[in-house]
């Protein structure tokens, strides 16, 4: 039979372990900890509705049109559109300090500036696509990732990035409206 003691000296880590993991799984948004106000940091996230143009025996990839957003580190926002009848419009905005800091946290304890650069091939028959590309520059310290959506290649697009992707595409959303 196991003596009280074994037992009660074996549940104290147990009991912490509890205790620090419960806040963890029961908040939803990534923590700001990591955030230093002496951070810097610019984001620049574009997005291209690409289309294969087939001339009989070559292609040719387009643009129909371009989105770029680019967010300073005073929170400034500018955003650009480009159309493929070289329309083009450009909206100055800001963003929260909050949101600022989510992105930024986001950046920082998820690793984003490690990840490898990695090529994500286009499936052969795939014409109309987007692709993403974010350069990010946090500290003086740089990182850029370019990736398709996720039906026109094969390849498992990393959740860090998706992540990023639909916080930066509801920052436009925002700014647009």
């Amino acid at each position: 039979m196991v003596k009280p003691l074994i037992l009660a000296v074996g549940a104290i880590p147990v009991f912490f372990a509890i205790l620090i993991m419960v806040p963890m799984l029961t908040t939803p948004e990534i923590p700001i900890s990591a955030v230093n106000p002496n951070d810097t940091i610019e984001i620049e996230y574009t997005k291209h509705d690409l289309t294969t143009i087939s001339f009989g025996v070559t292609e040719k990839t387009a643009a129909e049109t371009t989105e770029i957003l680019i967010i300073k580190n005073d929170g400034t926002a500018q955003y650009n559109k480009i159309t493929e009848d070289g329309g083009q419009s450009q909206i100055m905005s800001s963003i929260s300090d909050e949101k600022l800091r989510k992105l930024m946290s986001l950046i920082k304890e998820t690793g984003f500036m490690s990840i490898p650069k990695e090529s994500f091939p286009i499936q052969e028959d795939v014409t109309d696509y987007t692709k993403y590309t974010i350069r990010v520059t946090l500290n003086g310290n740089q990182a850029q990732i370019f990736w398709p959506d996720q039906a026109a290649t094969e390849s498992l697009i990393p959740p860090i990035i998706t992540m990023i992707e639909s916080e930066l595409d509801e920052i436009i959303k925002q700014i647009i409206e």
